[in-house]
């Protein structure tokens, strides 16, 4: 791991964010409203993304540019780890490991978020759940974070809500999964603060909510380097 690169005195008003991996979006746009400017990565097109957008290898990108930076935050590939995707015998790959590497180099604060089976990948990983954040889903979600970044854990309500089951509509007072091939679009759309995204993003998506949560303990990460320096 190289030393951390000494950050820019003078930071612009808004920080600039590399959201790799970035998928439609969910992430950043809670960076967005926590006050970054947010660039997106993602090997596949993402005509929905809401933000500036790059087309290619996040890792390698990472590597290469992830220095220009001020934080980053990356979500690698959930399928790998991901319970549905093991009993369908789909194959897909690990980039958890690579993409820390390339995190590690830059100097930067940054964030890999994932799903609950790739814990055992994960260093020392917050949990962060809609519940937190007044939100209907409860969408467990991990972030590990390093290159100085801390965060520290909210508090954990008491799931009291019932969920409903993997695919079937969401009863009135119920929390919804809206994962796999879920009904109520709209639904996932308002509970989730994504009216963007179609079914594909929601699936996979963090709720903004979490990401704005992590993006103050980006600035907070920002204003200690910048002491620091």
């Amino acid at each position: 791991m190289t030393q951390p690169v000494p950050l820019r005195r003078g930071l612009p008003r808004r920080p600039r964010l590399l959201d790799a991996f970035c998928c439609q979006g969910g992430a950043a746009k809670g960076y967005d409203l926590a006050g970054f400017d947010v660039t997106g990565i993602d090997k596949d097109l993402q005509p929905r993304y809401p933000y500036p957008f790059i087309q290619g290898d996040a890792v390698a990108y990472i590597r290469e540019y992830g220095h220009e930076y001020d934080v980053i935050h990356t979500s690698p590939p959930c399928q790998h780890d991901s319970d549905c995707q093991r009993i369908q015998g789909n194959d897909h790959p690990d980039l958890i490991g690579p993409t820390r590497e390339a995190l590690e180099i830059t100097g930067r604060p940054w964030v890999i978020e994932n799903v609950k089976g790739a814990l055992p990948k994960l260093r020392n990983p917050v949990m962060l759940c809609g519940a937190m954040f007044g939100l209907a889903t409860y969408r467990h979600r991990y972030f590990e974070a390093g290159g100085g970044l801390i965060l520290t854990v909210p508090e954990h309500p008491v799931h009291v809500a019932p969920q409903a089951k993997m695919g079937r509509p969401v009863p009135h007072g119920w929390f919804g999964q809206f994962v796999g091939n879920f009904s109520g679009v709209p639904l996932a759309r308002q509970v989730m603060n994504v009216p963007w995204m179609n079914r594909d993003g929601i699936r996979e998506c963090i709720p903004p909510a979490y990401a704005a949560w992590v993006g103050e303990a980006f600035h907070t990460a920002l204003g200690t380097l910048a002491v620091a320096a």
